[in-house]
């Protein structure tokens, strides 16, 4: 893999590994969280480099972004060993928050590839992602209650709309441990492969993803994350000019000819 951006250059000159690494093969970049000695749990540090490496990807070309961890494990969630900042609290949650609003304003599909631990802020990393694929060994917990905190990194938003108020409750308010499997169930997982198939499942999906018409997903993906917070009429007239900016698009002329020809269309993302 090759290196997306000046971000990754820059971290590499900050002495030793960088706590978030950026690369790119071809039209997909990925984002690995890479401090392994803590199951890579997220330093301020970290929480700044997820920013501005959200950011790159925002301002790149790459279709696809897969997020996932080093050496087995996702993201053991905040790292809270470290020596106070100085800053207030507030200061230290506002790294926190504009790395995870990057994450939720990213145009393109994303995809969450998680082994190991998942847990409290790295929990909800993954479910930030538009989808998550596990491996059966992955773990699941909101596990702020047992650190005395309440939720962050979006929790509280996501929960409520991906399981509904009282499976979010539950989650949050108990902070139990799930396994893969379990929360599939619960719709939090896309999909449950063995570890050794992880990255064949992972590269599956984002090769459905990145052959697709880009415009056209973005402007989805838009949509439906404002859709709870938008009307019926305000949605109807998101799409409708989210249609007509599509019909103006090559990947649309390609599609309708495609289909006339009776064969898969070929889309450029333009």
């Amino acid at each position: 893999m090759t290196s997306v951006s000046a971000v990754s250059a820059a971290q590499a000159m900050n002495g030793g590994e960088p706590p978030v690494l950026l690369s790119r093969e071809g039209d997909v970049a990925t984002l690995t969280l890479n401090n392994p000695r803590r199951k890579n749990a997220m330093t301020r540090r970290a929480w700044r480099l997820l920013r501005e490496s959200l950011a790159a990807v925002a301002a790149g070309d790459a279709r696809v972004l897969v997020v996932t961890g080093a050496d087995g494990e996702f993201c053991a969630g905040a790292d809270l060993s470290g020596e106070p900042s100085g800053k207030p609290p507030m200061g230290d949650m506002q790294e926190v928050n504009d790395a995870c609003i990057a994450l939720h304003r990213l145009p393109i599909p994303t995809v969450a590839k998680v082994d190991g631990v998942a847990v409290g802020a790295g929990m909800n990393l993954a479910l930030g992602c538009d989808f998550v694929v596990a491996s059966s060994r992955a773990r699941f917990s909101e596990i702020f209650v047992k650190r005395g905190l309440s939720v962050d990194f979006g929790g509280s938003w996501l929960l409520p709309r991906l399981i509904g108020l009282h499976r979010a409750k539950e989650l949050v308010l108990l902070g139990d441990m799930l396994g893969a499997e379990e929360a599939q169930r619960w719709g939090l997982v896309r999909e449950v492969v063995a570890p050794d198939d992880l990255d064949a499942a992972v590269t599956a999906l984002v090769d459905r993803l990145r052959v697709g018409p880009s415009v056209a997903m973005r402007q989805s993906k838009r949509m439906l994350n404002d859709s709870f917070e938008a009307t019926l009429e305000r949605a109807l007239e998101d799409e409708a000019r989210s249609q007509e900016i599509n019909f103006r698009t090559e990947d649309a002329v390609e599609a309708g000819e495609a289909f006339r020809q009776k064969r898969d269309p070929v889309f450029r993302g333009r």
